[in-house]
Order: C-alpha cells, then sequence, then structure tokens
C-alpha cells in the first residue's frame, strides 16, 4: 500500500486510457458526422439514438462496478478485465463503423445494435480500468500523479487518432466519405488499443486490500453512496464538464466543413505515403496537444493552491473564452485556433483532477462509514461522465436538426449560426454549471490530509 508507484507502472496505467481514449474520441469527434454524412441517417435521428443507447450504458456502469467489486482472481478486482475485454472493444469498434447495405430502418437498427454493444463493451473495461486508480496508492500526491499520467496518454492516445483519423480514411479510401477508408482506419485503431490494454495489466498492480471484507452487502453499498456528499458534487461538476466539451467536439466538424470552409491543408510523409491534414484535423490537433499541457500543469497548481480551486478556475477561465469565440468570424482562423488552444488547456487541467477527486471520495465514504466500494464510487462516476457526454452528444445532434442542417449541401445563414453558438455560447453555460457545482465541494486539502493519516492507521492495525 505504501510502496512507490515505478515509472514503469505509471507509464503502464497511462496507456489503459490511451487505448480508451482513441475510441472515445473518435466517438466524440466523428461519429456523429459518420452517422449523418457517410451512413447517411438524419442529425435528430442520431442525436435520439445517442440519448437513449447512452441512458443504457450510463445505467449498465454501475453494474460492472458492482461485479468488479466481487471479482476475485490472482490478478485482483479490476485488472482481469483489461486482460479479457481488449479484443471484443477492437471487434465492436470496427463493426460499429461498418456500413452494411441497408434501407433506411435496417441502417437505424443496425446503429442502434452495434453502438449500444461498443458502448457497454466501453463499460466493461473502462470502468475496471478507472477503478485501479484506487487502489494501486492510497497516497495523494502519488494518486494526482498517476492520475496525470493517465490524462497526458489520454490525450496522447486521443491526438494520435486526430491527427492518423482523417490522414488514413483518406489513404484507405481516397475522401473522407469513404465507408470502406473507415472500417480500415478503425481496424488500425483497434490493433493498437488491445496491445496497449495488455500493457496496462502487465506493468500495474493493485495495493489496497479494504479495511472491512463487507464486500458482498449491495444495499449498503448503495446507502453508503447516497450519504456521500462530495461524490455527489463531484457528478454534478462532472456533468457540466462534459456537457461543456462533447457539444463542443460534436460540432467541431461540422463548425470547419460548413462555416470557416478553409481550403488551407497541411501535407506530410508517413511510411513513404503523402497525407494531408485539414484544417479541421489541425484545430483538433491542437486541441488535444493543448490538453496534454493543461495536464501538465494541473497537479503541480492542485499541490499548490488544491484541486478544488483548480478546477474552479480552470472551467470559469473556459466559460469566459468560450464567450469570446461566439465573435469570431469564418476569416478569423488564427484567432480561432488560438483559442482552441487556450480554451483546451483549461479543458485538459480538470480531468485528472476530477477522476483523483472520485478516489478522494471514495476515502471519504471508506473513513465515513467503514467500508470501501471503489468500484461502485468509480463505476457511478463514469456513469455521470457518460450521462454528460449523452446529454452534449444527443444535443448536437438535436441542435444541428433544429438549426436546419442539411449534410452535403450548403448551409443556410440559420445553421450556420446554430454551429457557432454549438462551439462558444452553449459549451459556456455548461462550464458556468460546472462552477456552481464544484463550488460547494467540501473536502479541502487539510482535510483529505487527516482522513489519508486515519485510514492508513487502521489498515496498518489490520
Amino acid at each position: 500500500m505504501h510502496d512507490k508507484i515505478s515509472l514503469k507502472e505509471k507509464i503502464g496505467y497511462g496507456l489503459g486510457d490511451a487505448a480508451s481514449s482513441m475510441f472515445w474520441k473518435i466517438f466524440s469527434m466523428y461519429l456523429l458526422f459518420f452517422y449523418t454524412d457517410v451512413f447517411g441517417l438524419a442529425p435528430a435521428v442520431v442525436g435520439t439514438m445517442f440519448l437513449i443507447t447512452r441512458i443504457w450504458d450510463s445505467c449498465f456502469d454501475p453494474i460492472v462496478g458492482i461485479l468488479a467489486d466481487r471479482t476475485k482472481s490472482k490478478w485482483g478486482k479490476f485488472r482481469p478485465y483489461l486482460l479479457w475485454v481488449a479484443i471484443p472493444f477492437a471487434v465492436i469498434g470496427v463493426l460499429t463503423f461498418y456500413t452494411p447495405d441497408f434501407d433506411e430502418k435496417g441502417k437505424i437498427i443496425y446503429a442502434y445494435v452495434t453502438y449500444s454493444l461498443m458502448m457497454m463493451i466501453y463499460s466493461l473495461i473502462n470502468v475496471p480500468y478507472a477503478s485501479l486508480l484506487g487502489v494501486m496508492s492510497s497516497d495523494r500526491k502519488e494518486r494526482n500523479t498517476l492520475s496525470s499520467y493517465r490524462m497526458v496518454f489520454a490525450f496522447g492516445g486521443s491526438l494520435l487518432a486526430l491527427w492518423l483519423i482523417e490522414p488514413l480514411v483518406n489513404y484507405f479510401g481516397g475522401n473522407l466519405n469513404s465507408k470502406s477508408g473507415w472500417l480500415a482506419t478503425i481496424a488500425v485503431f483497434g490493433l493498437i488499443t488491445t496491445i496497449f490494454f495488455w500493457a496496462c495489466f502487465l506493468f500495474t498492480k493493485e495495493r489496497i486490500k479494504p479495511i472491512a471484507d463487507e464486500q458482498n452487502n449491495l444495499k449498503e453499498d448503495l446507502k453508503d453512496l447516497w450519504k456521500n456528499r462530495p461524490w455527489w458534487i463531484l457528478l454534478g461538476a462532472g456533468i457540466g464538464a462534459l456537457v461543456f466539451n462533447s457539444i463542443r467536439d460534436g460540432a467541431a466538424v461540422y463548425y470547419f466543413k460548413y462555416y470557416v470552409s478553409s481550403a488551407v491543408n497541411f501535407d506530410f510523409s508517413l511510411f513513404g505515403s503523402d497525407f494531408h491534414m485539414t484544417p479541421t484535423s489541425i484545430y483538433l490537433v491542437l486541441g488535444q496537444a493543448a490538453n496534454i499541457i493543461g495536464v501538465i500543469i494541473a497537479t503541480p497548481i492542485a499541490n499548490k493552491i488544491g484541486k478544488k480551486k483548480t478546477f474552479f478556475g480552470a472551467m470559469a477561465v473556459a466559460a469566459i473564452l468560450s464567450l469570446v469565440f461566439y465573435l469570431f468570424g469564418k476569416e478569423d482562423v488564427f484567432l480561432i485556433m488560438s483559442f482552441q488552444v487556450l480554451i483546451s488547456i483549461c479543458a485538459g487541467c480538470i480531468f485528472p483532477l476530477i477522476w483523483s477527486m472520485y478516489a478522494d471520495s471514495a476515502d471519504y465514504s471508506e473513513w465515513k462509514q467503514g467500508r470501501r466500494a471503489t468500484g461502485l464510487v468509480f463505476s457511478a462516476s463514469s456513469m455521470s461522465q457518460k450521462f454528460g457526454w449523452t446529454i452534449g452528444g444527443a444535443g448536437a445532434g438535436w441542435l444541428l436538426g433544429y438549426f436546419g442542417f442539411q449534410a452535403n449541401v450548403e448551409q443556410t445563414a440559420t445553421a450556420q449560426n446554430g454551429i457557432q453558438l454549438m462551439l462558444s455560447i452553449l459549451p459556456a453555460i455548461a462550464a458556468a454549471i460546472s462552477v456552481a457545482f464544484i463550488a460547494f465541494y467540501p473536502l479541502s486539502e487539510e482535510k483529505l490530509q487527516i482522513i489519508e493519516q486515519d485510514l492508513n492507521e487502521k489498515r496498518d492495525q489490520n
């Protein structure tokens, strides 16, 4: 429990989120576009599908957490899922981007089935992975460091995906509307994610054992979670932050294709082949690179002024910058790119903090109730994250339909203005909601130090 976490283990832990974040970011940035412009579904239909499937998936997360809490193996409670689910994760991901030659009704059914399966498989590997943070170390600073490694690798995986996704689709299929190009590209990423998940399994270790062996009482676990005030506040703050990101992510491709419409490209060579990066790719890659900067600076800032103040400040600045973003015209490409960097730095700051804070809330529950259900806490937290993503993702589809968006044609002034709002004013409102919640977060650094000392003393006695 008191072991120093090695660099190898930190890197191994980070690789797990690099894997899941590749698919997560592809889903966030491109799946709505894929369904409307490649698969041929109406945006409102896709928005409703996102809502229904993600609500079910969000409810599925606690089931996975409860299952993981009760898993017993020679590898621990959470690590086995990294081994068992890696291949299904890749296979279902590929099937999600397969486009069968069905009529409209058949396409909708296929999309519902494959996307629902993908989200369930995602939960089955990502909830145990997230829970792993809570049992690798009891030290708050080590957790901050692990969480930062996780987020650096997460955004690194996202950066790799966003850097290569359009060039690979164009390489395999000739253009961004190519069905075969998307299928081959996702297969490449599926192979990478499998390798990364297995490396995470091999390099990490579970150390923390519960003080009391009462993990079989689900009713008491749920009762403890219900009484966990810090967790509820993080729930609200996390949902606000995810809505902020998911609306911006979902609208970005449309923003450049139908509003900015810049013809500037960046050319590069990879493995002897020429690739082209569009303004969309440059915008998204800059955002991911800036996210990594935010992750890197979050830990030293949080260690100095506290997690709550760091979270509050980052989201408040992101809200203000997003409001300013609305003022930019389609010719203000430099300002658009610059503010993408600034906003993404702020967004990057909060992600390592919130998962470290969820681990703190699990400690708080054990300190207060004498029981620990790490998997349930993190699965319920993952549920809230997905619920925020659900609101933002479904909202993006509905908003496009509301503003009169039509795929692959020139957009009306109303539709273009709506896409602008989805990159600026609407995310700013979500960020402000996140700030309002985190203002009431009760676990100060001094309080956490007392909790950590008390729990360590009890564990040493057992």
